[in-house]
């Protein structure tokens, strides 16, 4: 998967990680979409990443130019399919996090230099 192309820190990122219970799949599949696009196309977003294993545990990261962005985007969310279901009936499990990103690296195998990750900051 690749990742998210980023601008250089300060930014935030919500951290949304979860176990599901296996329940209305499909149900679960329709909202997700439609969760992630409302993120893209909200202004401020920078990027979303999903990465879920077999077993039902993932993690959603969406990226954010400022707070007030993501405070926009939960007040567009509110209003899509996302929840109107309530999320106990697609979650065994789900935690939510905000944080400011004040440093961030990054590597690639197919950059020239193989030395130690350069500092994004």
């Amino acid at each position: 998967m690749p990742c998210s192309v980023l601008p250089r820190p300060p930014y935030h990122v919500v951290i949304f990680r979860y176990r599901r219970n296996g329940e209305d799949a499909a149900g679960y599949e329709a909202a997700h979409r439609n969760m992630l696009d409302t993120a893209q196309r909200q202004a401020g977003c920078l990027g979303v990443e999903t990465i879920e294993g077999a077993g039902g545990d993932g993690v959603t990261l969406s990226y954010w130019s400022d707070e007030a962005s993501i405070r926009a985007w939960r007040a567009q969310d509110a209003r899509c399919l996302s929840r109107e279901k309530d999320r106990r009936g697609w979650y065994a499990q789900y935690a939510l996090q905000v944080a400011q990103v004040e440093r961030a690296y990054d590597w690639s195998h197919n950059e020239a230099n193989d030395s130690a990750p350069a500092p994004v900051v």
